[in-house]
């Protein structure tokens, strides 16, 4: 039986984080004028770890607790895809140039496939990989514009970039082994919760810059919180359980054009050539990298429709499920997305 690649679902689930996630750009903007962006993020990611906790609670079909090795591998994920890659990304933008930053968010995929390559074993399709590539190409093309002139802290901005690539692409992998047989609510509140303690102990380096935010700047801290983290992380980790993390990631390089229709919808702007010969790269590439042939299809997952795992699924059943699947890991993204998003920072 021959696999096609992602289902509907899965692509749709990861299209609609990117959405959500391209949204951040705005909102984190305005919120910087009252919030540092430490403090943005230990509330955005401790609101969304309550509100998690709380879905699993009132949940009538509680899933199973991770056992204690899987919450260590699922707490380093969320430090990793969520902390690290944050700091890196907001701390690598703001000493970089916008032009650097776009071009090295650009190689996420590329670093989380040859990531996937080296730790997973993963056959990479040519397809798969003209994909990526393409859709890297795009991206710069998209977002080259907004280059700026870096001063002389360029080179350790960009370096803090690449290390946020890897970090994002570590949260991907990882994500994607622990995750098999596990309701993604669970694996994102482990995640995020994890992403929270981490954010809290870094903004005590904002304690003093701390004062209560007004009415504005709380709707929009609930909003990245409700909408972004919970919303965008559990819609992407659906996605990146159903299809290699390369795949999942590349789908993100969905978001600088995302951005581009956003701005000519809603704030008028105009879209130049490259622009949009650079979007039409991109959709060629994300499609692409969609395109699976020559392998078997992986058995629906356990939790596809009610979120339960059976209780005669054995550990070695899912292992085999989850290297059968060929890679699909939650952990990815900034993806060029919110790794992008949070460029705006």
């Amino acid at each position: 039986m021959r696999e096609r690649g992602p289902s509907a679902r899965a692509v749709c689930a990861v299209v609609a984080a990117a959405l959500f996630w391209s949204s951040s750009y705005a909102v984190t903007k305005q919120l910087l004028d009252e919030v540092g962006p430490l403090s943005i993020g230990a509330i955005r990611f401790t609101l969304a770890a309550l509100l998690l906790g709380l879905l699993i609670r009132l949940n009538r079909h509680r899933p199973a607790r991770p056992d204690a090795r899987q919450r260590r591998q699922l707490y380093l994920s969320g430090f990793l895809g969520i902390t690290v890659y944050f700091i890196l990304e907001n701390i690598g933008v703001d000493l970089s140039t916008a032009s650097d930053a776009s071009l090295i968010v650009a190689t996420y995929p590329m670093m989380t496939m040859l990531l996937e390559l080296a730790l997973l074993r993963t056959r990479m399709p040519l397809l798969r990989v003209t994909g990526v590539l393409l859709a890297t190409a795009g991206a710069f093309l998209v977002v080259r514009n907004g280059a700026e002139v870096g001063g002389s802290s360029r080179w350790a901005g960009d370096i803090l970039l690449l290390l946020g690539g890897l970090a994002w692409a570590g949260y991907n992998v990882l994500t994607k082994r622990v995750s098999a047989g596990q309701n993604a609510v669970s694996v994102t509140y482990y995640q995020t919760l994890a992403g929270a303690a981490g954010f809290l102990l870094a903004s005590l380096l904002e304690a003093g810059d701390w004062r209560m935010p007004g009415a504005t700047a709380s709707t929009l801290l609930v909003y990245l919180a409700l909408a972004c983290s919970v919303g965008g992380f559990l819609l992407y980790n659906y996605g990146l359980r159903r299809m290699p993390p390369s795949v999942a990631v590349n789908i993100l390089n969905l978001v600088p054009v995302i951005g581009v229709i956003g701005a000519v919808v809603i704030n008028g702007e105009t879209i130049r050539l490259a622009q949009a010969t650079g979007g039409v790269i991109i959709i060629t590439g994300v499609a692409l990298g969609l395109i699976e042939r020559g392998e078997r299809a992986p058995a629906p997952d356990a939790d596809d429709d009610d979120g339960e795992t059976p209780a005669t699924a054995t550990a070695p059943a899912r292992a085999r499920t989850a290297a059968g699947s060929s890679p699909s890991d939650p952990e990815t993204t900034v993806p060029a997305t919110e790794c992008a998003i949070d460029a705006a920072r």
